[in-house]
């Protein structure tokens, strides 16, 4: 009956030109296991050197929405988000001052193709080569290695590069985005915000008065830093209906996790803990374009609140 069956599906494949369904890899048994990935965001979490201190950002949150009110753009919020953010101490540690370098580097809206000049791109590799020497990129870039992700740190560096600073159109035309400044810094697309995924630019742009903070919608079980929340925001007049991001995370941390969840969990939710509490990251890859031997760039990849 079964053999029956599968020949009866398989003849009108034949007869109207139908391609059949490719054999879908969907591996039980992943290279890195749950447990390592979770371990290792541990050791991450413990050895970020150059996170904030406790009093070294305040937050002052104000008004929590709820669920129904997250995306109506009103403004509960009459105070700014960062009361004070201790920046002659944070932002002067170099993967700090290397990150803020690259924020003035992209055009805000999807659709204009990014320009990137010679000295654009030493920027880029003066972070990248910054984030390498901290002891964050170490754990990761050994441990990508030893599981057979990487035959060295410099191949995982190089298409670290490429997977993350690496353009593509979202706009089916000029090359306008890559997984950095979606994330990192955020565009304006389809007539809202998309990606936008950091504390720092977020504090920046507020404090030029560029961003206007309107609730938060999710506050993580964390009592110190790095913490995970949920805001409602709008950059230049667009609404961004659920922000989430890491709080006072160094900028090696958040590319460190981010990069380990892509690699190892890739279209998935990637579930580790940070402290003993629960953390799930949500991963996607960009399947447009693709680069090196099939490889995919980052689309986007965020803490889920």
């Amino acid at each position: 009956m079964r053999t029956s069956f599968l020949i009866l599906w398989f003849l009108p494949c034949l007869a109207y030109g139908a391609h059949l369904p490719e054999p879908r890899a969907v591996p039980e048994v992943f290279a890195a296991t749950n447990a390592e990935v979770t371990n290792l965001v541990e050791q991450l979490y413990s050895s970020d050197v150059n996170k904030a201190a406790s009093g070294d950002v305040t937050l002052n949150l104000q008004y929590l929405a709820s669920s129904s009110q997250t995306g109506s753009g009103t403004d509960y919020a009459s105070q700014k988000l960062f009361s004070y953010v201790n920046e002659a101490k944070l932002f002067a540690r170099p993967t700090f001052s290397r990150f803020i370098a690259l924020l003035n580097n992209y055009v805000e809206t999807t659709g204009t193709a990014e320009s990137v000049p010679t000295a654009e791109i030493t920027e880029q590799n003066a972070f990248v080569d910054e984030v390498f020497k901290t002891s964050i990129f170490s754990l990761l870039s050994n441990f990508l290695v030893s599981k057979g992700y990487y035959t060295s740190s410099t191949s995982f560096k190089d298409d670290l590069k490429m997977m993350w600073f690496g353009l593509f159109t979202r706009t089916k035309g000029p090359l306008d985005s890559s997984g950095f400044e979606h994330i990192f810094l955020g565009e304006i697309h389809g007539g809202k915000i998309s990606g936008f995924h950091n504390w720092i630019r977020f504090y920046l742009l507020e404090k030029e008065g560029k961003l206007n903070y309107l609730s938060y919608s999710a506050d993580g079980p964390w009592t110190n830093y790095p913490d995970v929340y949920g805001f409602q925001f709008k950059w230049s007049n667009y609404l961004k209906s659920i922000g989430s991001m890491f709080i006072g995370s160094s900028p090696e941390f958040d590319l460190a996790v981010f990069t380990l969840c892509y690699v190892t969990r890739p279209d998935s939710v990637c579930t580790v803990t940070m402290g003993g509490k629960t953390l799930k990251i949500q991963t996607y890859t960009w399947a447009n374009t693709t680069y090196g031997n099939g490889k995919r760039y980052v689309a986007s990849t965020y803490p889920i609140v």
